[in-house]
């Protein structure tokens, strides 16, 4: 699936609700699922490019990548259509059965030399293989915050020397006048993609409950515990941030120069 590619118009909000539930990827939010994320993340399709650029920077041939969180497939299929190595396999996980129906149809749909694996299962217990790429687009902020350090660790343990983890990440902001301002900036950003300010309203409470949300120097301080040598924001607008992850060489984690 191409980030701009046309499909079902996001109006799961778009009426008053007397009760508004917690937010879920189920099949209502899975039909409308590219609308929404085009129309909700600033930089989304940038974001998704970047990501299958890296790849060919990154992935080495006769490897695996995981993308953890994989919606309905766009950093995957950015990755299987960029990547020229040989010998790669992309793992798609999601814990949403609507999502990853979806996402093998999208995979399905699209040839090519690199295969694409898509399973229905918890990161959070996923036993990972060596890998030399990782990604994590929007996902750990709905993963639980006591499961998210051991999440990372697992990565970067099974992350080749030199492999490359993305992380993307909605955030909020110690200081709460610049993160009022944000929010107030990327509210205006949805209201400009023609959602209504009952949309926004009834999302952001679906969300209250399900979204947790680190500071840029939480991630930051995760993945640097973790292992990771370098840790480099590459994106940011508004309060949506991405970040690039470096594993040392082995000669340099052999503490050679």
């Amino acid at each position: 699936m191409k980030a701009n590619q046309p499909s079902q118009r996001d109006s799961v909000y778009a009426q008053p609700l007397k009760k508004v539930s917690d937010f879920a990827f189920d099949t209502k939010v899975a039909d409308v699922f590219p609308d929404m994320i085009s129309r909700s993340i600033p930089g989304y399709a940038t974001i998704i490019d970047t990501i299958g650029r890296l790849a060919t920077r990154y992935v080495r041939p006769n490897s695996r990548v995981y993308d953890l969180g994989c919606s309905l497939g766009a950093a995957s299929l950015a990755i299987k259509q960029h990547c020229q190595a040989e010998g790669v396999e992309i793992i798609a996980i999601d814990n949403s059965e609507a999502m990853v129906e979806r996402c093998q149809n999208y995979v399905n749909a699209y040839r090519g030399e690199i295969s694409v694996h898509v399973e229905c299962t918890d990161i959070a217990t996923l036993e990972m293989q060596p890998c030399s790429m990782v990604v994590l687009n929007f996902t750990l902020q709905f993963v639980p915050p006591e499961q998210r350090d051991s999440i990372i660790q697992k990565i970067f343990e099974q992350l080749q020397p030199g492999g490359l983890l993305v992380i993307s990440e909605k955030v909020k902001h110690h200081d709460n006048v610049a993160d009022e301002l944000l929010i107030d900036l990327y509210h205006e950003f949805k209201r400009n993609n023609g959602y209504s300010d009952l949309e926004i309203s009834q999302k952001r409470a679906a969300l209250e409950n399900v979204m947790r949300l680190n500071t840029p120097e939480e991630h930051i301080q995760r993945l640097t515990n973790a292992g990771f040598s370098t840790v480099q924001e590459w994106f940011r607008c508004f309060n949506f941030t991405s970040w690039l992850a470096l594993k040392a060489p082995e000669a340099t984690q052999h503490g050679e120069k």
